[in-house]
């Protein structure tokens, strides 16, 4: 179900199937494409916006504030499955069928989303931050848990400290984001860090991808890293890659995990314009 609450500005609302309200805006005109932001990030805060301007010429772009964020409501109970929930109203919101892509831990979800096999036409992920080799020590299993603790008993400032050290936030800018204006925003959304963590985590064990981790996804996906990122990222892109059949692994020059949507762009726009019959050539297993 879908309320159409802003002509003018094209805001919206879907209803999840656990009547859960996810508030989301469109961009543009052309084929529906659904943008899904990593942690922290919202309409308000992340790089949804940014990209959704670079392809409104081509494409109508949905960009959405995941559960617990910005204007969704959320439910006591998390689960991935609930999330994906989200993003299939967002589907069928969008006529039945839509273009993906995925940053981050949104990456992640867009990637468990498709595995579950919701009508996405073709995807498009950005650096989920799997941990599939030894590059650098593994996140704690306790971790959605952990973070979970801090927000309930009102810490969510170390929570978020805590998060931002675990994915190689320099100490030093840890120390000051508190000083900085964004910081209430961070603060604001802590309780979703959980959420993210709880779809990334089980990929962040330092242990190669398990066989047939993406078998079930049946749309052209293209995988995507920066290059000056770090090693262990991009060696999990290979991997996410090496794991549906026919993905497509590219890599950003001089792009880092914030990656800049003016380069992205042009690469998005390519991938989700082909068709079966046009497709770049994927890359030799």
């Amino acid at each position: 179900m879908t309320d159409r609450s802003d002509k003018e500005t094209d805001m919206s609302t879907v209803t999840s199937a656990d009547g859960t309200t996810i508030a989301y805006e469109t961009h543009g005109t052309g084929p529906a494409l659904i943008i899904v932001d990593g942690a922290l990030c919202h309409r308000e805060m992340g790089p949804s916006r940014d990209v959704a301007k670079e392809l409104a010429d081509r494409f109508t772009v949905y960009c959405y504030d995941r559960r617990g964020r910005g204007g969704s409501g959320d439910t006591p109970d998390y689960s991935v499955d609930r999330e994906t929930d989200d993003l299939a109203a967002l589907i069928e919101a969008a006529g039945g069928s839509a273009h993906v892509v995925g940053f981050s831990s949104g990456a992640a979800l867009a990637l468990a989303a498709a595995q579950r096999g919701l009508p996405i036409t073709r995807l498009a992920t950005y650096e989920a931050p799997f941990i599939v080799d030894g590059t650098r020590p593994p996140i704690p299993a306790s971790t959605p848990a952990d973070l979970r603790d801090l927000v309930q008993a009102g810490k969510r400032g170390a929570a978020v400290k805590r998060f931002l050290k675990l994915v190689g936030t320099p100490a030093v800018f840890v120390a000051i984001m508190p000083l900085i204006p964004v910081w209430k925003k961070l603060t604001g959304v802590a309780h979703t860090l959980p959420y993210d963590l709880s779809i990334v985590t089980p990929n962040q064990a330092g242990h190669p991808l398990p066989a047939g981790t993406y078998a079930g996804i049946k749309a052209p996906t293209l995988v995507l890293d920066g290059g000056k990122s770090p090693q262990w990222i991009r060696t999990a892109q290979s991997a996410i890659a090496d794991s549906i059949a026919g993905a497509e692994y590219r890599t950003l020059p001089g792009q880092t995990h914030m990656v800049k949507a003016k380069v992205l762009a042009p690469e998005l726009a390519a991938h989700f314009a082909e068709t079966t019959s046009a497709r770049r050539t994927p890359r030799a297993k």
